[in-house]
């Protein structure tokens, strides 16, 4: 993944937060409603999620170094943690300030004028929540598809507000502004717990996905059909890292240089169909007993 490419992106997201809290803030302001207030404090969030992940990108780009032997790719999961807690907390603001409002309801003012102000910072979020996505998925970028489905949580919270607000014009029934409010907080919550759950899956070191697997195996078979094994293989994800392991089973008889020859191609393979992989390879004889025993992560669990 370019990170210097991933963190233009985040830019973007940066001043599309900005902009959309001075829109959000003055429809609030303009209407008083609870709904729009709630609205603008996500896209607080989202300007606070925006910096962190921005923060995050560039240390993720720092090189190997003696305590990080396999890089800091993994601070984008801090990213998408942080941005999911910032969530939660934006989801209680929101409950706090509907509840109040659900016994005191207020009038809403210049529905006009507010409403137009939320519905263009809600199609400048869509628009940059859609960008973001494509973005965060052609680099394997887990913050900035974070970021992104924040966003979009954000744009259909806006739409849920503007239609409750216009329900409430048309019918008087002021008690569904807080009420709106307080849908949207759930709706939020949800959002953050699912990308927590995202994050922590990332932390303990998920498995490539199955689709990934599969061209791996395909990599390999034509070796196979040739008499070459392979056993053993582990894959984990680090941010827009892949890391695999397997064992190469050979013939007894290779050269040193005929296997480790063979171990270079197939990692080259595998690194050039799946960009941002560091493969390693374990050369094993393959008439060896032992070769077959040593399959496990924990090698003191053989019997």
């Amino acid at each position: 993944m370019s990170t210097k490419s991933a963190r233009s992106y985040i830019v973007l997201s940066i001043v599309a937060a900005i902009v959309t809290i001075a829109l959000k803030t003055s429809a609030y302001f303009l209407t008083g409603s609870v709904g729009l207030l709630s609205d603008a404090l996500e896209s607080g969030i989202n300007l606070i999620a925006a910096l962190v992940a921005f923060w995050a990108l560039s240390f993720a780009a720092k090189p190997p170094d003696a305590e990080h032997a396999f890089g800091h790719s993994k601070a984008e999961y801090f990213s998408s943690g942080l941005e999911s807690a910032l969530i939660m907390v934006a989801a209680v603001g929101i409950a706090i300030a509907a509840w109040g409002r659900l016994f005191d309801p207020q009038p809403i003012e210049q529905v006009g004028l507010g409403l137009a102000l939320s519905l263009a910072a809600t199609a400048l979020n869509g628009g940059v929540a859609v960008i973001l996505l494509r973005a965060g998925k052609r680099l394997r970028s887990i913050t900035l598809r974070a970021d992104a489905h924040h966003l979009l949580t954000d744009v259909w919270t806006s739409a849920g507000v503007v239609i409750g607000i216009l329900v409430v014009e048309l019918t008087g029934w002021l008690v569904l502004d807080p009420i709106i409010a307080l849908v949207v907080a759930a709706n939020i919550i949800w959002a953050g717990f699912r990308l927590l759950r995202e994050t922590g899956s990332g932390l303990l070191d998920r498995s490539l996905p199955a689709d990934e697997q599969r061209v791996i195996m395909d990599l390999l078979m034509p070796y196979q059909e040739k008499g070459i094994q392979f056993h053993a293989l582990l894959t984990r994800v680090a941010g827009s890292r892949r890391f695999i392991s397997f064992h190469v089973l050979v013939p007894g008889e290779w050269t040193i240089q005929r296997g480790h020859d063979l171990c270079e191609e197939v990692e080259l393979a595998i690194a050039q169909t799946l960009p941002g992989t560091h493969v390693l390879t374990h050369l094993e004889p393959l008439e060896d007993p032992l070769s077959w025993d040593d399959q496990t992560l924990d090698r003191t669990s053989r019997n």
